[in-house]
């Protein structure tokens, strides 16, 4: 085992160059691991490519990391000059065994903005520090930079421009963000109540996706058995809610922007087919009949897996939703900004719309004459339904919490029903 400075040095020069090598063999590496090895027995490499995988025997890593740690630091004080190909090597082999490391990944963007580095191979390197280092906020933070470039770059344009845009452009975007949703579910299922990665995971919904529909509603639907496997995550309960608060800010503000804009004067016929696809868009979703499925879920769940109080907060959100629905409570500021964040449009108003068409929503009844003959629509024809669907609701929910209540064993799944009706009460009394 190499004991002086200069023995030191050959060796890690050695590990560096034999992880290059790997990367060069086999480009589809999706996974890294140390391998227990407290010394060296053999005179071999380190380093172990078994197909796909890449493993780090442990006794070189106290050799490795404070060598390639020092190296980097003197380089960035101006006391030592790497050249390129010598800094992509060590911010790679640093990164791999300590993700957190700032400075490295700043590095590699500078790398990435001068040209030298493909910012792609940055997200195949982080996606393999996150095999091992799941939680690491700096590579979360390190892989949006990398996406937002991409971005800028027009290399991939959003979902929002599908209509000006080839079948290869859409595809690519399509591909990026089912391989970042990929990603971001490994992670939360390596670690448990991974909050970096579902917020990464809505910051992709966001900047990547837009926020369309067909989106948010496949990933509800995709998220569906991963929660159900994992019922004490609450960050995965917590995206579910996220994904129906979107829903609805994006279909009530769509609703509201196709009222505003239709105008018997239209100029161009592509502008009315947008309008015409929006509005198919915005009809084909039952939010309604989505949060029914969801809180049937959220009774199977507490049903078949007593005693978790994640599955009652987040029946509490969906009753707030149905409540929301039925137009007796404003859709949570919070959550229609973020839903409205990316459409330019809507960030000029002052008001939310979907505020202000929950506003109108209870105003429905008392609408004058004159208003009623300008505005009626089918939204306001079911907006005045709702007040004659809205005593089955809490009388449901009632009845969930006394049959929970006489036929469950488990001491928390008591407490938390009798929390629930207790939040129930104040909150219907409002």
């Amino acid at each position: 085992m190499a004991e002086s400075p200069e023995e030191v040095a050959v060796l890690v020069q050695r590990v560096v160059k034999d992880i290059r090598n790997a990367f060069q063999r086999n480009p589809h590496i999706d996974e890294i691991g140390l391998i227990p090895c407290p010394e060296a027995r053999y005179n071999r490499s380190p380093i172990v490519l078994v197909e796909n995988k890449l493993g780090v025997e442990s006794w070189c890593v106290k050799f490795l990391l404070p060598y390639v740690h020092n190296k980097l630091l003197l380089y960035k004080q101006r006391k030592q000059w790497l050249n390129k190909d010598e800094l992509i090597d060590i911010t790679c082999t640093l990164l791999l065994l300590n993700p957190d490391f700032t400075t490295a990944w700043n590095v590699r963007k500078e790398l990435i903005l001068s040209g030298t580095l493909n910012p792609l191979k940055d997200l195949h390197l982080g996606k393999l520090a996150l095999t091992k280092f799941p939680k690491s906020p700096e590579t979360w933070i390190h892989r949006r930079w990398v996406l937002q470039q991409l971005i800028q770059e027009n290399s991939l344009p959003s979902l929002a421009t599908k209509g000006n845009l080839g079948a290869a452009p859409v595809e690519r975007i399509h591909r990026l963000v089912q391989e970042e949703m990929n990603v971001c579910s490994e992670a939360a299922g390596r670690y448990p109540s991974n909050y970096n990665a579902w917020s990464h995971r809505i910051w992709v919904l966001q900047h990547l996706a837009k926020l369309t529909v067909k989106v948010l509603l496949d990933e509800l639907s995709s998220t569906k058995y991963w929660v159900s496997m994992h019922v004490s995550d609450h960050s995965g309960f917590h995206y579910r809610q996220f994904l129906l608060n979107s829903l609805i800010g994006r279909t009530v503000t769509d609703s509201n922007v196709l009222v505003n804009e239709q105008n018997p004067n239209l100029q161009k016929e592509k502008e009315s087919a947008g309008t015409e696809a929006a509005c198919a868009e915005e009809q084909s979703v039952d939010l309604p009949r989505r949060l029914e499925e969801e809180m049937e879920l959220c009774t199977e769940l507490i049903d078949n897996y007593p005693g978790h109080e994640t599955l009652w907060c987040h029946r509490r959100c969906v009753f707030y939703l149905q409540q929301h629905l039925s137009n007796k409570f404003p859709l949570l500021s919070a959550v229609v900004s973020s839903a409205d964040s990316s459409d330019e449009t809507l960030n000029n108003s002052h008001h939310s719309p979907a505020t202000s068409h929950m506003a109108q929503a209870m105003d429905v009844d008392g609408l004058s004459e004159s208003s009623s003959k300008q505005g009626y629509t089918q939204e306001t024809k079911r907006l005045k339904r709702a007040p004659m669907q809205d005593s089955l609701g809490p009388e449901m929910e009632y009845q969930f919490i006394d049959k929970v209540l006489s036929t469950c064993r488990d001491v928390d799944q008591a407490r938390f029903a009798t929390a629930y009706r207790k939040w129930l009460v104040k909150f219907l009394s409002q």
